[in-house]
């Protein structure tokens, strides 16, 4: 049935490839698909078109002109409920009745004919907007442009004011879809569209449909299936690739795969812009182009890929040719190599022709220069001598050419495209981001030991496109409004028409009816003096969704590039006046002079925005090699979109060589500076100019465009390194010397154990803006080379947050901050652990005092990552923050719809403004006694082996038994057997003996558990929602996973050293006037019934002073629940609660099971009027947070 669908489906596009009148083509291919009505009506002329539905808010003439492309409109038909709830046999026959434009939910379809062959997807996408803005129903439309088509729709949603109106989001679109021999993907996609599918799925009305057809075009899915077939073929090729050792430790396989699946993604996406040809990737070639072909065999993978690789896409076209094999070639990576593998040489080297050359270090060979008995690696294995370099290389030709299980055959299931989706509007395909994506999700099968906790070893999370979007855009916003003024002076004016310049859903507005002349000059001069870092770039989200934002403002800034192209001749200009020797004075000139022909070339496009964005303004770090090449993969492609091929392969057949990005992405720890270090460096005027003359020669290895060029730059930043060490040698000594003059930028598998804005970058007095998703790792994490990193920062000495068992993230914070200029804005999105977490106040206090919080965004409510973190945002600016009022606000359903949160003068402000809960704290107007004046509250033994009387000789398991003896004589119970008011079951402790308690790891003191009454709780916080303390009247005894409450009475005459660290009597010695009283806590006690506080702790108000108090999302600590307030009432007004505790633990050791939820509502109400509380009530303060 689906060969048939399929069949049908096909034969519908070809036909509309013919004579075929549009109505006619467009409404069998909807048939096909199950689609039919007699709803339909003339649509007329395009003008005709127009007349008759007219909008009422008038098309402006930009909108109105998106038409002009328009040769022909057609109304197909109009689906409403009548035609979905018809069986499939009756859809069509009846003579129903016509199209309804009144009839908002039903779909209305279109088919259009265009003038021209191929159209950019935003000009599709702004044509959709405007078309469903002259309809009150959602319109979908087909675009016959040339040989194919674009099916559009597009996301409507209710307005939230007005109901007689929608709100025009979103638009997605099936592209470009071939009428003839229309791509396997495509035809997919359009199957699953068919509606007697969707009819038995249950969709049985309009809105079922709607949902359904946004399911079926959801792009997340789409990523998610390509992912999952790309893992299980990542494994497969882990399992059955060899290569060779790469000497980065375990994890090779693995990191070989990656590189390789990144090489052919990029290529890939090349295909997609016609730049490579699809039958090198094609088993016929392979068999024709092979002498020996086997699908086991190596042999394609030498002689076809790395060839491409290598001698091909990283040479320029007039230098390709074979090695000849001689000493004088060995080591040219960008020789062709393999001629005894190949049928005939010259023909495929003729065939490769055909490829430009892409430049941009993706394709460098990793192999070393030196010989392997110098140390020289052979990590590519690209070599002559395959029979004694080449054995540890194995990638067998069924693994990549398979029909099915071959990756190409997996590319090919799907469609591509080269252009990054944007909220506004997104091609159902895989975008570029993708790449960003696979490596991330591919971290989690980096580390070969232990697959689990691989993606914790980096604390890697890929940051979703939305969170992405809303922290560029708010922090450019920032950090324009700083650096660009308006006219007429107004700051919040000013950056409302900041959010518009920036805002996708006005890309294609013109901005020049919000800024004057004036103003968009100083925007663009601000855009152009921006620097921005990224300290954890991973695969480089952050810095492609600044690249795309600031372009967005460029081009509506300033459309035919006039003000920027003036501001880059300008800066070239400066450095050519400023260059001190000859060659460098040729570079700056020449740079000069490429400005003016780049604009020349692409006037029309944004390749002269993002070249010099990339150039002057976007940097990245990361401690994976692998991460930065990926980021810079996504850079490439971004420049090669703009680009428009043609067949002179004389001018590189139109593409420009890509820039070299190894000096603005860098492999290096960011979290360790080179200190005092960097200091003494300036201070020799030798140093300094050996620095000017390497960061000369880098900025010309930017724009190196042949290898030639290329190695004579890293030869000579080679020569000034050496310089250098031996200049710092004699102040450093030659470790610290080659520790700062060893790194190598253009080393794609090294990684710098420290980072340096200057030394790497050349950037001195900060950046402007500092952004990113910081790795997340607790300080008990397990991994040496954690252990180690820790290390390494605290010996750095150049902290002030950190504190306690600080998590990874905390340094990312502080670091961040001050790599900043003066009046620059940092923002991260890290683990709301910040909030919470006691190790996270000193950082907190720190910002307090120290910067201007513009912003906290709390995400607890809400999940972002697929992993179970939770998360906060925040936007801190370099200035002094003590008037400033912070902006604090909770995400409650979904990312973006928000509550905002109490604020005061930061200078008011404690740590608490960092909990999200502290607004849903509770304020109480009566009388109240914390709970440690009342308890003794402690955590239990810890059972195994001391570690220093008894290493190793006992665990848990050891001294338990679930039956009583004389051996196992006390009750026992770990958190896990506690419910709520109850226990579920308890086990029996070996006492008494030789190593039980005496040998545990923790005893406490035994009295605390012997006591006639306690209460007992959980440790883990998990449950807060739904405290669990228990009742205990059977002297359990307990580990550390729960807490006692002991009250002060019933430990009278127990003295020991835990006991007097909290309180003393009146004759205890030495005496510590700041404790309380023993004396005075037991009579406190003895007000208070025990049942009463259980009803307390369990109750609704316990849990919302927790929630908002508790300082780990992880447990409920000790401290946590001693400043529970209990309310200070008579003993008459504690026994109806008293009471009904009883009545709920009498029915729970009866079945536990019982239900109680009548009891606990009493008891809550009781409890809340206590307090002088209404528990209807929103339970809120009134003074600001921690104010």
């Amino acid at each position: 049935m689906i060969d048939d669908l399929t069949r049908k489906i096909s034969e519908a596009l070809g036909a509309l490839a013919g004579e075929i009148p549009l109505r006619e083509g467009a409404k069998s291919l909807l048939n096909a698909l199950g689609y039919t009505s007699n709803r339909t009506a003339d649509a007329g002329t395009v003008g005709d078109f127009l007349e008759s539905f007219r909008p009422e808010k008038p098309l402006t003439d930009k909108q109105r002109r998106l038409f002009d492309d328009w040769r022909k409109v057609e109304i197909v038909f109009q689906v409403t409920d009548d035609e979905i709830e018809l069986p499939t046999n009756q859809r069509g026959l009846f003579d129903g009745p016509g199209f309804d434009r009144g009839r908002a939910k039903s779909f209305l379809f279109l088919a259009v004919d265009m003038q021209s062959g191929a159209y950019p997807r935003a000009h599709l996408a702004e044509t959709m907007r405007a078309v469903n803005r002259l309809f009150r129903m959602p319109v979908i439309v087909l675009f016959r442009h040339g040989p194919a088509l674009t099916l559009a729709a597009i996301h409507r949603r209710a307005h939230k004011r007005d109901d007689n109106r929608d709100v025009l989001e979103k638009v997605t679109l099936v592209k470009d879809i071939r009428l003839e021999n229309p791509h396997r993907a495509h035809i997919e996609i359009l199957a699953d569209l068919r509606l007697r599918d969707m009819v038995e799925a249950g969709v049985h009305s309009f809105d079922d449909l709607h949902v359904k057809w946004e399911q079926v075009l959801d792009i997340e899915a789409l990523n998610k299936r390509f992912y999952k077939e790309l893992f299980e073929w990542f494994e497969r090729a882990v399992e059955e690739c060899r290569f060779p050792n790469d000497g980065a430790g375990d994890g090779c396989a693995q990191r070989h795969i990656i590189r390789l699946i990144t090489r052919l993604l990029f290529i890939w996406f090349l295909k997609e812009k016609g730049l490579v040809s699809e039958d090198l990737f094609e088993e016929r070639f392979a068999r024709e182009c092979l002498k020996d072909y086997k699908p086991g065999s190596t042999g394609y993978y030498r002689a076809v890929l790395q060839n491409l690789f290598f001698a091909t896409l990283n040479t320029e076209i007039d230098r390709r040719a074979f090695s000849t094999e001689t000493r004088a070639s060995h080591r040219d990576f960008n020789k062709y190599r393999y001629r005894s593998l190949l049928q005939d040489p010259e023909s495929f080297v003729e065939k490769l022709k055909q490829v430009p050359f892409v430049n941009g270090g993706l394709f460098d060979c990793l192999d070393d220069f030196a010989a392997a008995g110098e140390g020289g690696r052979r990590i590519d294995a690209f070599t002559d001598n395959v029979e004694t370099q080449g054995q540890d290389l194995y990638v067998p030709a069924r693994l990549l050419l398979g029909e099915p299980g071959g990756l190409f055959a997996l590319f090919r299931d799907y469609k591509f495209t080269v252009e990054e989706n944007t909220p506004l509007d997104r091609e159902v395909a895989l975008d570029p981001e993708l790449l960003g994506r696979v490596f991330e999700n591919l971290l989690a099968a980096y580390n070969p030991e232990t697959r689990k906790t691989a993606r914790k070893a980096t604390g890697s999370y890929y940051t979703p496109r939305l969170v992405v979007d809303y922290m560029v855009g708010e922090v450019l916003v920032a950090a324009l409004a700083e650096k660009a003024h308006p006219s007429v002076p107004g700051d919040e004016f000013w950056r409302d028409r900041l959010h518009y310049l920036l805002n996708w859903e006005n890309s294609r507005a013109d901005a020049g009816d919000f800024f004057e002349a004036a103003e968009a000059k100083s925007l663009v001069q601000a855009i152009a003096g921006l620097r921005v870092l990224d300290p954890a770039a991973g695969s480089g989200a952050f810095p492609m969704g600044v690249l795309h934002r600031l372009t967005l403002a460029l081009r509506r800034l300033d459309s035919s590039n006039a003000l920027w192209e003036d501001f880059q001749k300008e800066r070239a200009g400066q450095a050519a006046a400023a260059a001190i020797d000859t060659a460098d004075k040729a570079a700056r000139d020449a740079a000069l002079l490429d400005v003016s022909r780049i604009f020349e070339t692409y006037k029309d496009s944004d390749y002269g925005r993002k070249l010099y964005l990339i150039q002057n303004g976007i940097f990245g770090v990361d401690l994976q090699p692998i991460a930065c090449q990926i980021a810079k993969l996504r850079f490439f492609i971004s420049l090669v979109v703009e680009q428009d091929a043609h067949e002179d392969p004389t001018d590189n057949y139109g593409i420009r060589p890509l820039p070299n990005l190894e000096t603005r992405f860098v492999a290096a720890d960011a979290l360790i500076g080179l200190g005092t270090a960097r200091q003494e460096i300036l201070r020799s005027d030798a140093v300094r100019q050996l620095e000017d003359r390497l960061r000369r020669v880098r900025e010309r290895y930017f724009n190196a465009r042949t290898r030639i060029e290329k190695l004579s730059l890293r030869s000579e930043d080679a020569r000034i390194r050496t310089a250098l060490a031996q200049e710092l040698e004699a102040d450093f000594g030659p470790d610290d010397a080659r520790t700062i003059t060893a790194w190598d930028p253009y080393d794609h598998s090294g990684c710098a154990g420290w980072f340096d804005p200057e030394w790497m970058f050349g950037i001195s007095d900060g950046f402007d803006i500092v952004i990113g998703n910081p790795p997340y790792v607790r300080a008990d994490f397990p991994d040496d080379g954690h252990q180690r990193t820790r290390q390494a920062i605290l010996e750095h000495e150049e902290y002030e947050t950190l504190w306690e068992k600080w998590d990874l993230f905390i340094p990312f914070i502080e670091r961040g901050y001050k790599m900043l200029t003066k009046g620059g804005f940092t923002t991260m999105i890290v683990s709301d652990a910040y909030c919470h977490s006691k190790y996270a106040q000193k950082s907190q206090n720190w910002f307090l005092k120290n910067s201007k919080i513009i912003r906290l965004d709390f995400l607890s409510k809400i999940k972002i990552f697929d992993a179970a973190v939770r998360n906060v945002i925040y936007l801190f600016h370099n200035e002094n923050g003590e008037q400033n009022r912070p902006d604090r606000r909770v995400h409650i359903s979904e990312f973006g719809a928000t509550d905002n949160l109490r604020t005061d003068e930061q200078r008011n402000l404690t740590h608490r403004a960092f909990f999200p809960e502290e607004d849903e704290g509770i304020r109480f107007v009566i009388a109240t006694v914390l709970l440690d004046k009342i308890c003794y509250i402690s955590k239990g033994m810890v059972v195994h082996s001391d570690e220093r009387r008894a290493k190793g000789e006992f665990e848990l398991r050891d001294v338990v038994s679930d039956n009583e003896s004389e051996i196992y004589s006390k009750r026992f119970v770990e958190g896990k057997h506690l419910d709520r008011w109850i226990l579920t079951q308890n086990r029996w402790l070996e006492w008494g003996t030789q190593r039980a308690p005496s040998l545990f790891s923790r005893r406490t003191f035994p009295e605390m558990y012997e006591v006639a009454e306690k209460m007992i709780s959980v440790d883990m916080a998990a449950g807060v929602e739904k405290l669990k303390v228990v009742y205990d009247d059977q002297q359990l005894h307990h580990n550390h996973s729960a807490w006692s409450f002991i009250p002060w009475y019933s430990l009278s005459g127990v003295r020991n050293r835990s006991i007097k660290k909290q309180t003393r009597y009146r004759d205890e010695r030495p005496r510590r006037p700041d404790l309380p009283r023993r004396e005075a806590l037991e009579a406190t006690s003895r007000r208070f019934s025990v049942k009463f506080l259980l009803g307390v702790m369990n109750s609704s108000v316990a849990r919302d002073f927790l929630r908002a108090s508790r300082r780990s999302n992880i447990h409920l600590y000790p401290d946590d629940w001693k400043k529970l307030p209990i309310p200070d009432v008579s003993q008459e007004l504690q026994i109806p609660v008293a009471e009904l505790v009883g009545r709920i633990i009498e029915a729970k050791r009866a079945d536990a099971a019982a239900d109680v939820t009548e009891e606990e509502a009493e008891i809550d109400r009781l409890v809340y009027a206590l307090y002088g509380l209404d528990a209807e009530e929103e339970a809120t303060g009134e003074s600001a947070p921690g104010s």
